[in-house]
Formats: C-alpha cells, structure tokens, sequence
C-alpha cells in the first residue's frame, strides 16, 4: 500500500471545538510496505501553560511514535525555546534539526475548563496545516491528547486516527491454578485500567459494539456458561439467553442489531445468531464438526469462522444467514480466530505451524496471505477502528499473557504498555 500525504489547510469543527488554519499545500509521499521505510521526523515540544503542557506532548509524541510512521525528535535537539501558539515558528531552527513538521501548542484554564490550542506546521514549506482549539474538563486532558493525535495522525496519511479509542480486555493475576480473569478496560496506550468484573467468575472473549459503547463476553460459572451484555456508559449489564450446552465466542454484527456465538451441544459446536431487538435466535450451521468463532462482514452480509470440518482448524466465510458456506484458508497449519477488518479490506487469524504461533492476514477471498508475527504464542487479534493497526496477545514459555500490537505490513510491532497480564483484546470504535 502507498500513502500520498497531501496536506490542505482545512477549516474544521471537531464536537468540542475548532479554529480553522490558512490555505497551504504540501506532499509527503511515503510507501509503508518498503522495509527501508523510514518514519516522518515530527517536533512535539512541550504545550505552553504549564506542566499539563508538557504530559500533553508527551501522549501525542508516544501515540504516534507507535504507529511506526513517525519519529518525535529528542527535545533537547530544540533550537527554538518557549513557542507560542500565536506566532509563526522561525522554521531555519526546526529545519536544523531536521523536523518535517511541527506541533506546537497552549494550554489554559478558564472558568474550569481546560482549552487546548494547537498548531501543526509543515516545517520545509513553512506552511500551517492545521489548527484546532478543544475544550474538556481537566481530567479529560489524556482524551485531548488523544484527539490531537488523531487530527495529527489524519492530516499527515490521509487515514483516520485511532487514539481516542479504548480496549476491552482480560486481565489476568495469580498461577496457572486458580488463576483470577476479570474483565478489565482501558485507553489504547495502556492509561487509566479499571475491572468490570471482580474475578469471582472466569471472564473470556469480550467484543465491543461498533456502534455504541457496549460489550459482550462469556463468563464461566461451575454451572455452565452465559454470555453477557454490558452497557459501558449506563452500567447495565444482561444475559444473552439460556442455552443448553456451552455458550461462547460471542461478537456483534456491525449494526450493533445481532450477536453471532457458538453453542456447544455434546461435543459438537455449531454457530447461532440472536436479533437482539426480538431476543430470538437462529442456527447457522448444522454440521457435525466444530464450527465457531464467527466475525461479520463490515456490511453485515456475511461471515467468517474456523470450522474442522476438513479435518483440521480453517477459515470459512458464509452469507449471513448460513448459506454458501466455502472454504477460504488452504495452507498448512491451524486456522483460527478470524476477524474482519472495519475496512473490509482484511480477515485477520491466528495460524499455528508446528511449534510456533502467528498473527496474519487474508483478503477476504483467501488470496495474498501473509503471517505478521511469529513467537511461542500470539494469538487472538482484534482492529483498530481505521483498519491499519492489530492489537493480539502473546505469550512465552512459562510467562504470562501480554499485550501487543502490530500493523498490516508486520513491520511494527509493539508491546502495548500495560504492565500486568491480559488476553483477548477487542479495540473500541472512536470514542464520541
């Protein structure tokens, strides 16, 4: 793939806020897919007002270092000290230290809101690119950071950011006996954890809503299984239904109106799909292999899933209503956990070839697979909501679960920094 980075001065109004730039015109060209590529150098000197200021810059900067698409340049290579928001950089400075472009920034405190302004400069034309003023309460300040770095992220690809977002996750703490799975969320860099559950119950697949703040997941009781509803922003939480057998692998379709799952009935799983408008439910598939895992379409009108029917875990896709079933993976190996990209563009899986485990991707009709990691065990992928980007879990002998991300070429792969244990990762859409 190859991005051509046009930059146009843009009047924008973001929901908390907006100040439009001049007219300008750049182009950057970068190809991702080169191994050689080399990330954009970007100077992201502290905000002015304060040290907010600079915890600021310090999001915006590891937000984007993390894509791999861009450099933040050492502050203390700065040249040019104290900038202020209003006035123009003197651009020989930043061109000395070899900056392509350049954030600068205030922030303020009025009436107990805080307001951040900031610029983005394109630094060899000498042009501004973007302009932007948000408003939010202090506490919200990583938020902004967030938005930033998405306006920033937006402006320098052309593709949508995924910063402001959040993960919904399975933390895990104590031996491989006994040990405690709670449900647990938090922002994409790792910020601001928190349990949803208290760990009286193993928690496992927890997926988010594409359309709302909402996740479903399977909890696991000594009695049996049931998947769960729960609403983020009112705190509701519900049952999917009573099924007899084992219930799990839940995922939302893309209008946020059904849940695909699996229900497992003497050792045999076949998958179903529930209207959760009428709270009735329809079976998928009636064969006697294991059919599970299901992720839809960004369209709605199909789905994908693991099934042994062949005599070992492959990929293969229906139409949303069972029909058409057919195949889509034919290497060697283990073909699980598939999920589909927002952008429809990819189905990413998790492959196990001999000793060994692998995120990877397909298009949608099987061709061009391509393995992005390789390790004792990743599995378990998840997109981000711009479809660039794909957070999984990984784990090495006798150490717990991590996790990580990784981008579409494989060239970037990242620990995603949470300290503690975690599995089963399902990235958010945009936060409003």
């Amino acid at each position: 793939m190859r991005l051509k980075l046009v930059m146009l001065g843009i009047a924008a109004a973001l929901a908390i806020g907006a100040a439009a730039p001049a007219p300008a015109r750049a182009e950057i060209e970068v190809d991702v897919n080169r191994g050689d590529v080399q990330p954009l150098p970007i100077a992201i000197p502290a905000l002015g007002g304060g040290a907010v200021g600079g915890d600021i810059a310090k999001v915006i900067a590891a937000n984007l270092e993390r894509s791999g698409l861009f450099k933040p340049i050492d502050p203390a290579a700065f040249i040019e000290k104290d900038l202020k928001v209003e006035v123009q950089p003197r651009f020989p400075d930043w061109k000395a230290v070899n900056a392509q472009a350049l954030v600068n920034g205030q922030v303020t405190v009025e009436g107990g809101r805080l307001r951040v302004d900031f610029r983005l400069w394109d630094v060899f034309s000498e042009q501004q690119l973007l302009g932007l003023q948000f408003t939010a309460s202090p506490e919200n300040w990583r938020r902004v950071a967030h938005k930033i770095s998405d306006a920033v992220y937006e402006r320098l690809t052309g593709e949508k950011g995924y910063f402001d977002t959040r993960v919904v996750f399975v933390a895990e703490s104590g031996g491989r006996v006994g040990r405690v799975k709670r449900l647990a969320i938090m922002d994409q860099d790792g910020a601001n954890p928190s349990y949803l559950t208290d760990g009286s119950y193993i928690v496992m697949t927890p997926r988010f809503s594409s359309t709302s703040q909402e996740i479903t997941y399977m909890a696991l009781r000594p009695e049996g299984s049931s998947i769960y509803l729960f609403n983020l922003e009112t705190g509701r939480r519900e049952t999917l239904g009573d099924f007899p057998g084992m219930v799990f692998a839940p995922r939302f379709s893309p209008d946020g109106g059904r849940v695909a799952f699996s229900v497992e009935r003497g050792g045999n799983s076949d998958i179903y799909v529930m209207n959760l408008r009428s709270r009735t439910s329809t079976r998928l598939t009636a064969d006697p292999a294991i059919d599970t895992s299901p992720s839809f379409s960004p369209d709605g009108t199909k789905i994908v899933f693991n099934s042994d029917r062949g005599g070992n875990p492959q990929l293969y896709v229906m139409n949303s209503d069972g029909s058409g079933a057919r195949r889509l993976s034919f290497g060697s190996g283990r073909y699980t956990t598939p999920v589909w990209s927002p952008t429809g563009e990819y189905i990413a899986f998790t492959k196990q070839t001999g000793g060994s485990f692998h995120i990877g991707v397909m298009r949608p009709d099987g061709s061009d697979e391509r393995t992005l990691t390789d390790s004792y065990l990743d599995e378990g992928p998840t997109w981000a909501p711009n479809g660039r980007v794909l957070m999984f879990f990984r784990e090495g002998q006798g150490q717990g679960p991590r996790l990580w991300s990784v981008d579409v070429t494989g060239r970037v792969q990242r620990a995603t920094p949470y300290p503690g244990s975690g599995s089963d990762p399902a990235w958010s859409p945009l936060l409003d």
